[in-house]
């Protein structure tokens, strides 16, 4: 996908709203950890991402989404919510990814804050994220939210002043406070925490209560028996 696509943030850099960062692996090679679900995998990862960039968009506190993705299909699906979508020409990984998402971002609005947020939250509800932004907001400084399972991160944010410096993958709550990033403890904020890699994660997001594309795509799995 060349370019730039989306049909939100018109306010051109005017407005004091987070701007969100998204990456999004070419759904053929996404969620690798649930090979078990088969066939529906990717429908699964493309679900997961809309309705994580639909609760975005709906967040009190986010001005805009930019997706990085090299997946057509699901970039155009993402535009169509109201996502910029922007290629992956790094091609780098993930992290990579999130520095170009965030410089395409400082090219478009230089004095926003940025965060770059998971696309696998499929339970995400657009009251806690801000919650979680406004207290990221109030820490001053780059600042971020560990996973459910309190090894990962799954959200980091930064004010305008200080780059992203994103340290996703692994083990990633421990490296984002080596950096020198503040953890944020509140609010609990289950929904913005609840990343799915596994059919148990996807269990435990279905119990929060998720989003319609994933409730779409969960029901496939289960009709397939996995």
């Amino acid at each position: 996908m060349d370019g730039m696509s989306g049909v939100r943030g018109g306010s051109g850099g005017d407005g004091t709203g987070w701007s969100l960062v998204v990456p999004l692996k070419p759904l053929e090679v996404a969620k690798s950890r649930l090979a078990a679900a088969g066939t529906v995998r990717p429908a699964l990862a493309l679900a997961f991402v809309l309705d994580t960039v639909g609760a975005a968009l709906a967040c009190a506190e986010v001005e805009d989404v930019t997706v990085v993705t090299d997946d057509p299909a699901a970039g155009a699906e993402l535009a169509g919510l109201g996502a910029f979508v922007v290629a992956d020409s790094p091609a780098a990984g993930l992290n990579a990814a999130l520095r170009h998402g965030e410089a395409t971002v400082r090219a478009r609005r230089p004095h926003a804050p940025v965060a770059a947020l998971n696309g696998d939250l499929p339970a995400l509800r657009p009251a806690e994220l801000a919650e979680v932004l406004r207290a990221a907001a109030g820490a001053c400084e780059r600042a971020f939210l560990a996973d459910a399972a309190g090894t990962g991160t799954t959200l980091l944010c930064t004010v305008p002043c200080l780059p992203l410096a994103p340290g996703f993958g692994g083990a990633s709550r421990a490296r984002h406070l080596a950096s020198g990033a503040a953890e944020i403890t509140l609010p609990a904020a289950p929904s913005v925490r609840q990343d799915v890699d596994t059919l148990e994660d996807l269990a435990a997001a279905l119990a929060l209560g998720v989003g319609p594309f994933t409730a779409v795509a969960a029901a496939a799995l289960t009709a397939r028996g996995a």
